[in-house]
């Protein structure tokens, strides 16, 4: 039977232009900033406040990781029971997290039921409770968890990255050890509470079925008495450099896992989608580059991926890859050629017409729920940019030319700019390895 012909696949279209959704703004008396988003479609209101949380001491980290998993454990008003059961009554949930940058409670609930939602949230931030029972249940339980992270060598290699590219600094480290963690007690808890959690400087996004300028009165009466000063910001990190190959020996490893990281510029900078798009052709998505080469190709691996990462002091480009032992010097070699041929060499407009489409097409799925405006706008909006940057940057995108793309990855994706992490077995690796270069022990990096 004789086999169809193959239809040929359409050009990808242009990407609609983003709609500018109604948008309402205030600075309260106590320092919040309230930005109100309407989008309709389902009756329901997300929630998203952004506080500050720029901790310099070491002890700040496992009393934050405490901080989160039981602000919502009771309130002066309600046991954890009763807060969960008030929000339900509504619709709505409450999350809490963190990371060196920010303290984020998340909020949804149905649209009616806005104003109490409010006044929970309101309670929290202002409330929290702490019981000493259940800090020390979750000491107890995160020390657990912690070894748990620490023994998986994904976590051991993003943790040697971060050490590397940020020494000294709140962003060189997401894991405090067990033995911190054993010292966090109810009271510090609370101090840290009332130090960090207070309005000034903070941000709180709504998007949802609403009426922006209704609900910016509804935020002020519900957080008003939210009262506090913001602490100065800690510096921002130095620059990351790249140099020796930095090895974490794990005995018995059957997997290499490979890091790289350097610096990158800011979504606000004017060259950004231009770096954004040399990063997507060379390892953003499965398309690209380094994927043909290393896992198409040479099969070292199931996938390795290439992100920009955003904090608010600094930005850095970071590269993920796990191999298998016995390629693992092999597969740096092919990731070097990658980067080389980037840095040096002008990508092809078809590269780059694809990866401004799918940069541009993420974007607009990104954005295409309430939770996921809610979050996107909060990222920009604290980054200094503002809603108009969801319907300018797919243009920019588009507007970016192969020198202005090849400029940016001879600055930020050269080799010799990007640090370098292995965490595998160093009586398997280690010759291979030094055969490429320089290579520290991670006991001797510090």
């Amino acid at each position: 039977m004789k086999r169809p012909a193959a239809r040929p696949v359409p050009d990808l279209g242009k990407p609609r232009r983003a709609k500018q959704p109604t948008v309402a703004e205030r600075v309260l008396g106590n320092g919040l900033r309230v930005v109100a988003v309407r989008r309709a479609g389902v009756p329901m209101v997300h929630t998203r406040l952004r506080v500050p949380f720029a901790a310099r001491r070491a002890d700040h980290l496992p009393k934050r990781l405490v901080l989160d998993a039981t602000m919502l454990h009771g309130t002066a008003k309600h046991d954890r029971t009763g807060l969960a059961v008030a929000l339900q009554e509504v619709g709505g949930a409450l999350g809490v997290s963190s990371d060196p940058d920010r303290l984020l409670v998340r909020g949804e609930s149905l649209s009616n039921g806005l104003p109490r939602l409010l006044e929970l949230l309101a309670e929290v931030v202002t409330e929290a409770s702490y019981p000493k029972a259940a800090v020390e249940g979750e000491v107890a339980r995160l020390q657990t968890r912690l070894r748990q992270r620490l023994a998986q060598p994904a976590e051991a290699a993003a943790e040697a990255l971060r050490h590397r590219l940020y020494p000294g600094h709140p962003y060189g480290r997401d894991l405090p050890s067990p033995e911190e963690t054993a010292a966090v007690t109810a009271a510090s808890v609370r101090a840290l509470h009332r130090r960090w959690v207070v309005p000034e400087g903070s941000l709180l996004v709504l998007v949802g079925d609403i009426s922006p300028a209704r609900t910016l009165d509804q935020v002020e009466r519900a957080l008003q008495g939210w009262a506090g000063e913001a602490t100065a910001a800690a510096p921002a990190p130095a620059t990351p450099t790249g140099g020796d190959l930095t090895l974490v020996d794990r005995p018995g490893a059957v997997q290499s896992n490979l890091r790289l990281g350097g610096p990158a510029l800011r979504r606000t900078d004017d060259d950004y989608a231009a770096l954004e798009l040399a990063n997507v052709v060379f390892g953003g998505y499965f398309a690209s580059r380094l994927m043909r080469n290393i896992r198409e190709d040479k099969g070292y691996t199931y996938g390795a991926r290439s992100a920009l990462s955003h904090g608010a002091s600094a930005s850095a480009v970071v590269l993920e890859v796990d191999v298998a032992t016995e390629v693992t010097a092999p597969a740096l070699v092919e990731i070097g050629y990658e980067l080389g041929r980037m840095a040096t060499l002008p990508v092809t407009a078809a590269e780059l017409q694809s990866a401004a489409s799918y940069t541009a097409g993420l974007l607009a799925l990104s954005t295409a729920t309430q939770a996921g405006l809610a979050a996107t706008l909060e990222t920009l909006l604290a980054d200094g940019l503002d809603v108009s940057w969801l319907r300018e940057h797919p243009e920019r995108l588009a507007a970016v030319t192969v020198d202005e793309a090849r400029a940016q990855a001879h600055q930020f994706l050269a080799p010799a700019r990007l640090a370098t992490v292995v965490v595998g077995d160093a009586s398997r690796v280690g010759d291979e390895l030094a055969a490429l270069g320089p290579v520290t022990a991670a006991s001797d990096a510090g």
